[in-house]
């Protein structure tokens, strides 16, 4: 792989570290194929160092960089990111990596040492970000906390992304985005309702809350342009993973309400379930708005639905989800998933089937977006992946390059920050890298 140039420093700002340059993964337009050249990107000229680990922290830098900031992930010499070895993994490669890491140069750098100390401090002067989630205290352990970092940088802004925030009686514990989701209420309401609270198989709430940490970031950026200096951003992946919840809150404050277990049904609203159809393929069919409910009665034959008062409100509707459930399940059990796609987008209904990821790697809305695009890797050839998160029409993001071997972009962003050789054999001596 060629490493990408350092960026153009312009004529006020920090230092210059590695940036972005062209490549692979852009979609200014709707595909793709729209352009094979990189632009900028939005974020261009931003610089955000990523300390964290597993998910949330390194999942926000990755949004950044997917939008031009230049990203320097900073990983432990002899421990690095536990993403790299998280899931499946080919030849040795762990692919969860490529996604991770995209659109990072990453260096290694033994942070409890007074030398990596240095070299911290010394990217820190030149960044605009830094994104951590340790356990509050050890950066300021370290002499690396928010005191020492806003003394070489006042406009910096430091992400602070932990399960419990930074204080209260819970702060110091260990934690992960399962916790996350126990804690917030979203086990308590999924699954069935005579069965055990269920867990998502993925990192939902490390994923809510990377989701919420990058815009947390533009929003103290954004502060920082109105008062000069930066701040820090204090996220809990408790927090978020709450907010997505909706109205439980003052649901139980005003009512006393609390939110059961309902399986793929909603307390708010009916038809909304999975179907199988006659074929063995499973259809999803939601009916929020009143005029589909209506579209969808009237599609499987039972217009006299429509004649019941129940029926004009969503939770009248909740209440008698069994009648309607074995009304749309026992047309849908009658005809195959082709028939049963076309009938629905002929009536406009709102429908969808169960996909996996194979049929998502197939399916045409999918690669009508651009959503899954091909990206040249020096370890794996070429490697297909999630694009970039959204479409902008003037600056688009884009995926430069996949995630990158451990700590093999060190020497490069040393020397950028003015460090010699000889400075960078002896920080080798050290342990320091």
């Amino acid at each position: 792989m060629t490493v990408p140039p350092l960026s153009p420093e312009p004529e006020t700002g920090p230092e210059p570290v590695p940036g972005s340059a062209a490549g692979p993964g852009s979609r200014p337009g709707a595909g793709p194929e729209a352009g094979p050249e990189a632009g900028p990107g939005p974020l261009q000229g931003l610089r955000v160092l990523d300390l964290a680990t597993l998910f949330a922290g390194p999942l926000a830098a990755t949004m950044l960089g997917d939008f031009g900031a230049e990203v320097i992930k900073v990983e432990h010499p002899d421990r690095p990111d536990p993403a790299r070895g998280h899931g499946p993994a080919k030849d040795g490669v762990g692919l969860w990596w490529k996604l991770l890491g995209r659109n990072k140069k990453t260096i290694a750098l033994n942070l409890s040492t007074p030398g990596g100390r240095d070299v911290l401090l010394r990217l820190a002067a030149r960044s605009d970000v830094v994104i951590e989630n340790f356990r509050p205290g050890t950066l300021e352990k370290w002499g690396l906390g928010w005191t020492e970092l806003r003394a070489v940088n006042p406009r910096l802004v430091l992400a602070r992304v932990t399960a419990f925030g930074q204080s209260g009686p819970y702060a110091r514990r260990p934690g992960f985005g399962t916790l996350a989701e126990a804690m917030s209420g979203f086990a308590a309401i999924t699954g069935e309702p005579d069965g055990p609270p269920v867990l998502p198989p993925f990192g939902l709430a490390d994923s809510i809350a990377a989701l919420t940490t990058s815009y947390a970031v533009m929003a103290a950026l954004r502060g920082r342009d109105t008062t000069g200096v930066g701040q820090v951003v204090d996220l809990a992946i408790i927090e978020p993973m709450l907010t997505v919840l909706g109205a439980q809150p003052i649901w139980y404050d005003q009512l006393g309400y609390v939110q059961p277990r309902t399986g793929n049904r909603t307390p708010g609203n009916a038809p909304r379930n999975l179907y199988r159809t006659a074929d063995g393929s499973w259809l999803a069919v939601s009916a929020s708005a009143q005029s589909v409910a209506e579209r969808v009665m009237r599609l499987v034959g039972r217009p006299e639905f429509l004649e019941q008062p129940w029926f004009a409100t969503g939770a009248g509707r909740a209440r008698h989800a069994d009648e309607l459930d074995a009304a749309v399940g026992g047309w849908i059990a009658r005809h195959g998933r082709a028939e049963v796609m076309a009938a629905f987008e002929k009536a406009e209904a709102a429908v969808a089937p169960v996909q996996d990821i194979r049929d998502v790697m197939e399916d045409e809305q999918y690669r009508a977006l651009g959503t899954i695009t091909g990206i040249p890797d020096e370890e794996l050839g070429t490697v297909r992946m999630q694009n970039v998160l959204f479409r902008l029409s003037g600056t688009p993001g884009a995926i430069r390059w996949a995630g990158r071997p451990h700590g093999a972009d060190t020497d490069e962003v040393l020397a950028a920050i003015g460090l010699t050789a000889t400075e960078i054999a002896a920080l080798r001596e050290e342990g320091a890298l």
